[in-house]
């Protein structure tokens, strides 16, 4: 299985950026996907996932900023994120679930600049 997230970089604060991350291996629609991130010294933490059936979540710190969308026909979750602030900098990992399995892909870096 692999998930390979991309998109990451640096931005300044207030600025956008679109992730990426392609899944393969894997019954892609089967699967919750999810974006979580974690900054230095910090645990990782979930920012938004998205259900089979397209349903959302969201942290409260990236809601109405972030946008996860997911792509079944191309096997590739999404998340945009606008109005980026210095606190969203972190490595941001996709991950897919399903009951009593998951995966990890490799993290991609977003900086925000002040």
């Amino acid at each position: 299985v692999q998930l390979q997230a991309s998109g990451g970089g640096l931005v300044q604060a207030g600025g956008s950026l679109r992730l990426s991350c392609a899944a393969s291996e894997i019954i892609f629609t089967r699967y919750t996907m999810g974006w979580y991130r974690q900054a230095p010294g910090m645990q990782r933490e979930v920012v938004a996932t998205i259900t089979t059936g397209g349903r959302t979540n969201y942290a409260d710190s990236v809601k109405g900023r972030f946008t996860i969308s997911r792509d079944n026909a191309e096997n590739t979750v999404y998340l945009q994120m606008s109005s980026l602030k210095p606190e969203d900098t972190a490595v941001y990992y996709c991950k897919a679930d399903r009951v009593g399995l998951s995966f990890w892909g490799h993290g991609t870096q977003v900086t925000v600049s002040s």
